[in-house]
């Protein structure tokens, strides 16, 4: 392709909207502009980025097994009211009525339909197990679009569904899609990390996030450092403590202590000299069960994830402040465990073993100092309920804990018979027996994940994008186009990688060299070939990787040859 004949509008300056580097630059290359709040129209160079991301994508879920399909866009509210989500997908999910005023939705995701679509012309054990998938729009009316193709409201996914006669063949199923995925991350040259995570409203009983490690990254990553146990935050376990419970001979007196306006941890700790890890928060929860309340130290996040899931509830959520006074009798700020009857109350492990802590009064203003479990505080149980830091202790071998950072772009489920056995997916078994089928379902966000790539590998001057998905792999640039002799030279470089397969953009503008050399830079070509005065006198060029290091000399009649072992790729 000659660069005058694309359309690539860069610009200057970066978008006063954009807030992270992967919307900035691909703003700022042309790869993408907005038209909406969460929806964006892709632009020649950012389509070519796409297509080469999903054609390394499609090729691997063939080779997995998998068989391509396209599902609608526009699915029928009744699939949706078959799983039981229609009601309870959230306002996420954007609704319509057709003309004759049918209930439709624009597809978040594709569970139903791909269920329907099995069931109506899969029936036999003998035709199982199976793999489809699409690559696909998708919609989401999320509450706050941001970060350009990161967290838009429309954009393309990856979904694929397995289904499979029983739970072994389930467990093969995802171990082929685990193994397609990282060979897919490997192929596009990011740094990843595959690790648990919660199946949150997709559902099923386990799953695993594949994060592209940046600083970055808004998910935070919690990794052994003995072991290869990694988790997401929602999704990360902490070991059981080994704790005695405290001796009551060191119990103190009970003592209450005005605490005028004093709400936070930190207000309370500075106010009464103590540290935050003295204090427990006490924070009440509803719940599809019910009133909750749950117990941390002062020091620790709650986990709401973690407390829905060790509640095995529908829902849950804060509660408001008729709810908080009306179990502990005090505002927001002055809760706390003491004499709270009728209530499920249950304590994080950390807590176990603390002795003379300090805990709302159950009055506005008032706190109570040397609070002890067992004499003062009766709890339910104990339990795993907070985020994890780095320093705790791994649940799988004891070692301790670290954090990073990761952008999440791919998703695997083992959903089980969630969805067959609420919308009859069903096959005959040997004995003809009808048994529901067991599924699997398998994400990756297409746009997320060149976004992600550009938030782990960019500079002060653009992108750098690795060979595989970067638009093109070589830029020629003539430092002059109207010396015929640098032009002729260019066009016989450029016509000769083409012909060997190479992707190749010829920068023929009538422009500074500079402002060549700039976009050259911002749009994140990996090989940059200059053609300047040495081409003509010395007949040699000057070839530069886009990621650092000095320019390699080439002779004119080796360059094709050369680019062309620095761009083989080894295979996965």
């Amino acid at each position: 392709m000659r660069y005058s004949q694309l359309l690539i509008p860069t610009l200057r300056e970066d978008p006063a909207e954009a807030e992270v580097a992967s919307h900035r630059l691909m703003m700022r290359s042309g790869m993408i502009r907005k038209v909406a709040a969460g929806i964006y129209s892709t632009l020649p160079l950012g389509q070519r980025v796409i297509q080469k991301t999903k054609q390394i994508i499609r090729e691997e879920m063939n080779r997995a097994g998998g068989q391509e399909v396209f599902l609608p866009f526009i699915q029928p509210a009744e699939l949706w009211e078959e799983s039981g989500r229609w009601e309870v997908y959230g306002k996420e999910m954007l609704r319509l009525r057709d003309r004759g005023d049918r209930q439709f939705c624009l597809g978040p995701t594709h569970e139903e339909v791909i269920t329907d679509l099995v069931r109506s012309t899969v029936n036999s054990y003998r035709q199982l197990p199976i793999n489809l998938y699409q690559i696909h729009i998708k919609f989401r009316d999320e509450i706050r679009p941001r970060f350009g193709m990161m967290r838009a409201r429309e954009f393309i996914m990856k979904d694929a569904y397995s289904f499979d006669i029983d739970e072994n063949g389930a467990e093969e199923s995802y171990r082929k899609m685990y193994e397609a995925y990282s060979r897919i991350f490997s192929r596009l040259g990011l740094t990843f990390r595959a690790v648990e995570a919660d199946t949150g409203p997709i559902g099923g009983n386990f799953s695993h996030e594949f994060m592209v490690l940046a600083d970055t990254g808004e998910d935070i990553i919690v990794t052994c450092t003995g072991c290869d146990y990694a988790a997401n935050t929602e999704k990360a376990e902490i070991a059981k403590p080994v704790v005695s419970d405290a001796d009551p001979a060191k119990f103190q007196a009970l003592k209450r202590v005005e605490t005028p306006d004093m709400r936070t941890i930190e207000e309370v700790a500075g106010f009464l000299n103590v540290l935050p890890e003295d204090l427990i928060k006490t924070l009440v929860f509803t719940s599809s069960q019910g009133p909750v309340v749950a117990l941390v130290r002062g020091d620790h996040d709650i986990n709401e994830v973690k407390l829905r899931n060790y509640l095995k509830c529908d829902s849950l959520e804060l509660a408001g402040e008729e709810v908080i006074e009306k179990i502990t009798g005090a505002p927001r700020g002055f809760a706390g465990p003491i004499g709270m009857k009728n209530v499920r109350i249950i304590a994080d492990y950390g807590l176990q073993g603390c002795c003379n802590m300090v805990t709302g009064g159950n009055e506005r203003d008032v706190h109570v100092v040397n609070v002890n479990f067992g004499r003062d505080v009766s709890v339910d149980e104990f339990a795993d309920l907070r985020s994890a830091q780095a320093g705790d202790s791994c649940p799988r071998c004891n070692k301790l804990l670290s954090t990073t950072r990761g952008i999440e772009v791919g998703h695997i489920f083992k959903l089980g018979t969630k969805y067959s056995k609420a919308m009859n997916c069903s096959y005959l078994d040997r004995e003809g027996k009808a048994q529901p089928m067991i599924m699997g379902c398998y994400g990756i966000g297409v746009g997320r994940t060149v976004a992600a790539a550009i938030e782990q590998s960019h500079d002060e001057n653009g992108i750098i994008f690795p060979e595989p998905i970067a638009p093109f792999s070589v830029i020629v640039v003539p430092v002059n186009t109207n010396d015929a002799v640098q032009m002729e030279i260019a066009v016989n470089l450029y016509n000769g990688l083409a012909a060997k397969g190479v992707d190749v953009l010829l920068d023929d503008r009538d422009e500074r060299p500079g402002s060549k050399f700039k976009d050259a830079d911002l749009i994140g070509v990996p090989l940059r070939v200059t053609v300047g005065k040495n081409a003509v006198e010395k007949k040699y060029l000057d070839i530069k990787e886009r990621k650092g290091g000095e320019a390699q000399q080439v002779a004119i009649d080796d360059a094709v040859a050369v680019i062309e072992r620095r761009l083989k790729q080894p295979e996965v």
